[in-house]
């Protein structure tokens, strides 16, 4: 029996919750630095063991949020929590890049469990919008906070411990959340939620899993090549095996008729493009900061802390405005600003002032994602009512995870490719073969040659900065896309969906979420 149900306890528990699995989504960038060394791992390598945590977890997280809701979503946190913990523990006992790689997986599974319960007991506890809103806030506080604190808590233990350090961190933390959820959290569930859909499920694995694995291995075997190109046809095909799946099952995981509602499928997008950029930002940066500015992996985490501060103050002002002014004009106002950062990030020189130009980029950044976040996140739960908010947060966290997943594959592939390409341009007969293909998968192994050969540390930087301009300049173009979309497609803080229009006018009973003692 919970000892204490007051809503501030309750959300300083999916609080913590969040922030946990949040930052374990990158507090592993930091140490990619580290890992490149001692593990011997390749950029390939490095990609993978970001993105298997955020792999599975996108692809497991919808089925998650509706078990949750069926099954209850306290046992969901408490257990989730738990295998967060031993699958943290795996990864500090590892002793090899695929072992990793492989521990890195089982978390992400065990966030995915986590993840869409905590917005559900959210949507449960507070029930009136603008108290949910500003609940709504702080989680996204919490998880901004989280992402982009990661490098600061992974730079601390690098400085003063071993690489495993980063992932023992999460294993008391874990354990907190755990004793909070019991203490605090009321059971909440919905009998009537539908069995689970395996056939959607398995389906959709196979088309994320083909789909990040064709972008990840694409810059090795190169864009062009048959690989790569049946990589991607597969991941058509299976997308529209999906599509055809869910529209004929009579439960479907994911109710694409959700998508006709514009407050759902307006702000999943932005959540999914905003995303994207933040994951794909943090992979490039923490190593700019790292190989071009050579500053120390503490020096590293707290140079990223304006990223950190604007999101969590600009995602509680989001979900003040939200109500007021409509999600419409403060997620387009966020995509712009997010869009704009990146276009200037694009310009960056090596040598750019840290604190008159990059500090300013950061915090157009942050304030961008936080706006973004709360506003389009309370948008997507209005559609379903309390009792199935396991199945609107798992379609929220699916977003998100889904553009993380992807920010790291398309930005880290993307800038692989032009980074490897002028790496060859400038050091091409100036380093023996060997030497410089190794130069070309890694950027920690042509850190290490330039140390010891002429001319190689400033081609490196040469062939860096290319890379981080152009990706940067391509996910600014997107995002600025995204926010001329959110101008269009999402709605105004009057609109009505046309299938709620009919029964407006009637009064509809508060669903109601079964409490279990």
């Amino acid at each position: 029996m919970p000892l204490l149900r007051s809503k501030p306890a309750i959300l300083a528990t999916v609080c913590v919750a969040v922030l946990v699995i949040n930052l374990n989504t990158t507090i592993v960038n930091i140490a990619l630095p580290t890992l490149s060394t001692e593990l011997d791992a390749g950029t390939r390598e490095l990609l993978w063991i970001v993105d298997g945590y955020n792999l599975s977890f996108a692809a497991l997280v919808l089925a998650a949020g509706s078990l949750s809701d069926r099954f209850g979503r306290r046992p969901a946190l408490v257990l989730g929590l738990l295998g967060f913990g031993l699958a943290s523990t795996a990864s500090a006992l590892v002793e090899s890049a695929g072992a990793l790689v492989a521990t890195r997986f089982a978390a992400g599974v065990c966030a995915a469990v986590i993840f869409p319960a905590t917005l559900s007991v959210i949507a449960n506890a507070f029930t009136e919008r603008r108290e949910r809103a500003a609940a709504l806030g702080i989680w996204g506080a919490a998880t901004g906070v989280g992402v982009a604190t990661g490098p600061v808590a992974g730079g601390w233990l690098l400085e003063h411990y071993s690489w495993q350090s980063v992932f023992w961190a999460m294993v008391p933390v874990a354990a907190a959340a755990i004793a909070m959820t019991l203490a605090f959290v009321p059971e909440s569930r919905d009998p009537g939620v539908p069995p689970l859909d395996r056939r959607g499920l398995l389906v959709s694995v196979a088309l994320l899993g083909l789909l990040t694995w064709t972008i990840i291995e694409a810059p090795e075997a190169g864009w062009t090549s048959a690989q790569t190109l049946l990589g991607f046809a597969g991941t058509v095909l299976l997308l529209a095996a999906f599509v055809r799946l869910e529209l004929r099952a009579p439960h479907p995981m994911l109710d694409l008729s959700l998508f006709r509602d514009r407050r759902f499928s307006a702000a999943a997008t932005a959540v999914t493009i905003s995303t994207f950029a933040l994951f794909g930002f943090i992979f490039l940066i923490t190593q700019f900061f790292q190989f071009v500015r050579d500053y120390s992996a503490l020096g590293t985490g707290t140079r990223i802390l304006p990223v950190a501060g604007a999101i969590a103050g600009a995602s509680v002002l989001g979900g003040f405005l939200a109500p007021r002014v409509g999600v419409k004009a403060v997620v387009t106002v966020g995509m712009t600003m997010l869009g704009c950062s990146f276009v200037w990030v694009s310009t960056m020189a090596a040598d750019a002032s840290y604190a008159e130009e990059i500090v300013p980029m950061m915090l157009l950044m942050g304030t961008g994602l936080g706006l973004i976040s709360t506003p389009a996140t309370e948008s997507i739960m209005q559609v379903l009512p309390p009792a199935r908010a396991g199945v609107g947060s798992a379609v929220n966290d699916a977003t998100r995870e889904l553009g993380g997943t992807l920010g790291v594959a398309v930005v880290g592939s993307l800038f692989s490719s032009l980074y490897a390409a002028r790496l060859v341009e400038l050091l091409e007969g100036r380093l023996p073969a060997e030497q410089l293909a190794a130069a070309e998968e890694s950027v920690g192994v042509a850190d290490a040659i330039g140390a010891q050969v002429a001319g190689v540390a400033t081609a490196m930087e040469d062939a860096f900065m290319a890379g981080l301009g152009t990706a940067s300049l391509v996910v600014g173009l997107l995002c600025l896309a995204g926010g001329l979309f959110s101008a269009v497609a999402l709605p105004g803080n009057r609109f009505v969906p046309p299938a709620d229009r009919e029964t407006q006018a009637a009064p509809q009973p508060e669903p109601v979420a079964v409490e279990i003692g």
